[in-house]
């Protein structure tokens, strides 16, 4: 017995020493993607058309870079808020911590290099090297076409600065020491070409995995893409569900016509087109509809043939309920 003590006694210093290792190499060596690369992107008209809509309408800089106007429905950015941030992801909601949209116009980024941002944006590593939480989409951002992160990049410096400070984000334990693992050097492809819908319409579907599938700690559950179901507490009361975008004829969208589809989000890019008040505990929706609704028609037809592709999966969302 007295062996098995003194081994005990000389193995759990070990172990600790070990783990102290472990965690102090991750919090001091990681995350480990490289320095920001030497980058100045030329702003043309191009790039900054481009970058808009991608911005705008794929991507969705906005739709989390801004304050939202939860009692209209769909939560359309308020006025003057563009690029500020601020939008909150707590602990209540899912998330392992508190996490906090940044400023993204040129009073909160001004100071950053087009490396420091391009690294943000496709790798997850910030300008004084902390690691992002993937809230933050970067884990996709760094497989799309690193034209189109030139783009939004020339796109945000050209936006109204805005003058607001943002809270910092703060990870419990143990995601303070996970989270460093997480950000990885980018795999860029080339963009597909619009003629190729198939592909094209994945290209453009980045958004929607995301929202539209359930998750666990903030990351998506990937045997359950494009399912929905996945919960949105609301700032004015009850939890707001993703639908089921697969093409399940009962419980996703399988009975949609491509013409259905488009109208679904071109309706909300009508003139006449006035969000409803939404008062407290009433049904409101998360999906950016008016951001959305700026897709050309022919984005909209691909990204309709891409998630007819998709494994269809039945499952039945409870849209809304008050708690």
């Amino acid at each position: 017995m007295s062996k098995i003590v003194n081994f005990l006694l000389w193995l759990i210093p070990i172990i600790i020493v070990l783990i102290t290792g472990v965690l102090i190499y991750i919090k001091t060596a990681l995350p480990d993607v490289g320095e920001a690369p030497e980058l100045t992107i030329k702003i043309t008209e191009e790039r900054l058309q481009r970058g808009e809509y991608v911005a705008l309408h794929v991507t969705l800089c906005i739709d989390c870079h801004a304050e939202r106007d939860w009692n209209k429905f769909g939560g359309p950015p308020k006025e003057g808020s563009l690029g500020a941030g601020g939008e909150i992801f707590k602990r209540e909601w899912g998330f392992p911590g508190e996490y906090y949209a940044g400023n993204i116009t040129p009073y909160g980024v001004g100071d950053w290099t087009d490396g420091e941002l391009f690294r943000a944006i496709t790798s997850g590593v910030s300008k004084d090297g902390k690691a992002l939480f993937p809230v933050m989409p970067y884990l996709y951002f760094g497989k799309i076409d690193k034209e189109d992160i030139y783009s939004i990049i020339a796109y945000i410096r050209t936006l109204e600065p805005v003058e607001k400070e943002n809270i910092a984000s703060v990870s419990g334990f143990p995601f303070n020491f996970i989270i460093n693992t997480i950000p990885k050097k980018p795999e860029f492809i080339t963009k597909p070409v619009n003629a190729d819908k198939l592909e094209y319409g994945e290209y453009l579907s980045i958004g929607c995995l995301e929202c539209h599938t359930q998750a666990k700690k903030g990351r998506i559950i990937p045997e359950l893409a494009f399912a929905g179901g996945r919960d949105y507490t609301l700032p004015t009361g009850g939890v707001v569900r993703s639908s089921n975008i697969t093409f399940d004829t009962e419980t996703g969208i399988g009975k949609w016509s491509e013409e259905v589809f488009i109208r679904k989000f071109k309706q909300y890019a009508d003139s006449n087109f006035v969000p409803q008040y939404i008062g407290e505990n009433e049904f409101n929706t998360i999906m950016p509809w008016t951001m959305y609704a700026g897709l050309t028609n022919e984005d909209l037809s691909a990204l309709y043939i891409y998630l007819k592709s998709v494994k269809t999966i039945q499952n039945e969302v409870v849209k809304f309920t008050v708690e």
